[in-house]
């Protein structure tokens, strides 16, 4: 049997194979982490956002016409403390505010902020 007729592959096709199969397994993992990291930050979203729209209801249910000016607020939702800040701001009409539940991170940013309109009663 001649040496040319001899079927298999060459050392560099098997290199080239083998590289290939290492870039696609690296960035498969690159995207499991990252569907890793939106999973938490959805989690941590919901969350605050829960706290948010609780901050809100509570001002609703208390009947009672805010004054304006910005207070903090702390929540613990899903067994994590978020922190938080309500803004009262006042309309062009004086029968209404506009107040908005912001919510943080740990490290100062901004997860979530919802905004409502309260009216005197």
């Amino acid at each position: 049997m001649n040496i040319r007729e001899r079927r298999g592959f060459t050392l560099v096709e098997v290199l080239v194979a083998l590289a290939i199969v290492a870039i696609a397994l690296s960035t498969g993992l690159k995207a499991a982490g990252a569907l890793t990291n939106n999973a938490q930050r959805l989690g941590d979203v919901t969350a605050a956002q829960w706290c948010a729209d609780n901050q809100l209801t509570n001002l609703r249910l208390a009947r009672q016409f805010p004054g304006t000016g910005d207070s903090d607020f702390a929540c613990q939702q899903l067994g994590r403390d978020y922190r938080g800040q309500l803004q009262v701001r006042p309309t062009p009409n004086p029968n209404f505010r506009r107040v908005e539940a912001r919510v943080l991170d740990e490290q100062g940013q901004l997860l979530v902020s919802l905004s409502t309109i309260l009216g005197r009663i």
